[in-house]
């Protein structure tokens, strides 16, 4: 039996989807049964609570194999990052008791530093706050999804795709959640290890391939546009960021475009992508179709 955190998001969807391919048996941790009915439906056992509910995770850990844990996205977070902390204090206090024989643990590129990150300052203390834990641990380094990008879908007939990528023609980190999801059941199911692992996870890839990829599947040529840097603010809040806090998310993408995230830091393991940025949008188109 294996736990994962997350399954009616994207990453813990994946996990899920490649543990029970190879005949695992899973558990879930979910706030909301109904949401989460299709898992059920799938054999997966439903532990009612979330991440704030340090019995309840405690409860969930029990008698596991191994556990995936993930932090919630919080695109505009307090200054202090308490919604994280909040998190990570009630993950260690559970892990603590519980001691599962293994725990991997969604984390990103960049988080090996401690400041400039923005929004990834939540998962630089995730892998902080996991330092002490008894358990074999794997930290895994993803690079921005490929995922993010699909508003191109819609926003690119007119042959442009709006980034935050500057300049467009300069390679970073990036993969599809499918293959974090690959990854992370491969690390739970796979040989034991001891102590702590750091995987970074994902290609190098620009924003002019992805949006050339894009635009292969709309059969259209498209182009990467980098939005200008003053205009950031405004473009975050339309995508639902409050006005005042967009701050992380700025300071996120300030550091990925300083190569803050690039592949090679030290100590770390790396698995490349499979997954390319156009599987994920002729996927999401041909979901939309049916």
């Amino acid at each position: 039996m294996f736990l994962v955190m997350g399954i009616t998001g994207k990453v813990g969807g994946a996990t899920a989807q490649h543990l029970l391919a190879e005949g695992k048996k899973v558990r879930a941790l979910v706030r909301n049964r109904e949401k989460a009915a299709n898992w059920a439906d799938q054999g997966v056992e439903l532990v009612d609570g979330d991440w704030n509910d340090t019995v309840a995770i405690e409860q969930a850990l029990k008698g596991i194999e191994g556990a995936f844990v993930m932090l919630p996205a919080v695109w505009a977070p307090s200054p202090d990052y308490k919604e994280a902390k909040g998190v990570i204090a009630n993950y260690v206090a559970a892990l603590t008791n519980a001691a599962p024989p293994r725990v991997v643990a969604l984390s990103s590129m960049g988080a090996n530093r401690t400041s400039g990150l923005g929004m990834i300052t939540a998962l630089s203390l995730l892998e902080q706050g996991f330092r002490n834990l008894t358990s074999p641990v794997t930290f895994v380094r993803a690079g921005g999804f490929f995922e993010n990008f699909l508003y191109g879908l819609q926003v690119a007939q007119g042959g442009v795709l709006p980034v935050y990528y500057n300049p467009t023609n300069r390679k970073s980190t990036m993969v599809g959640t499918n293959d974090i999801g690959a990854q992370v059941a491969t690390l739970l199911t796979g040989p034991a290890w001891s102590g702590q692992r750091v995987v970074e996870l994902g290609s190098m890839v620009s924003a002019d391939e992805v949006a050339k990829q894009l635009g292969e599947v709309l059969n259209l040529d498209v182009k990467a546009f980098a939005v200008p840097r003053a205009g950031w603010a405004e473009a975050f809040q339309q995508f639902g960021i409050p006005k005042g806090h967009t701050g992380p998310a700025e300071e996120m993408y300030e550091a990925v475009n300083a190569g803050w995230m690039d592949l090679g830091a030290e100590g770390t393991e790396h698995i490349a992508a499979t997954t390319s940025a156009r599987d994920v949008f002729a996927a999401a188109q041909n979901a939309a179709k049916v």
